[in-house]
């Protein structure tokens, strides 16, 4: 397993340690979810899983129900 060295600052790293503390987990588990959240490229599988899930937004019924008179615009500046 490849090993990282950082380079952190006192009050940096004693933030990252105590969010790590909070959280349960070791310090480099911490560092490695951190990094994984960081670089994800897909979607979570609980996203892809929605569709399908609910009706068709009814699309043309909001459409009638939004007619409202525009306002009386006013220039910006001058």
């Amino acid at each position: 397993m490849p090993q990282v060295t950082l380079y952190l600052d006192e009050e940096t790293d004693r933030k990252a340690r105590a969010s790590a503390t909070a959280a349960g987990l070791s310090y480099s588990r911490w560092v490695t979810e951190l990094i994984r959240a960081r670089t994800q490229s897909e979607w979570p599988a609980e996203v892809p899983a929605l569709a399908g899930s609910t009706a068709d937004f009814p699309l043309e019924r909001a459409r009638r129900s939004t007619k409202v008179a525009d306002l009386k615009r006013v220039p910006l500046a001058d």
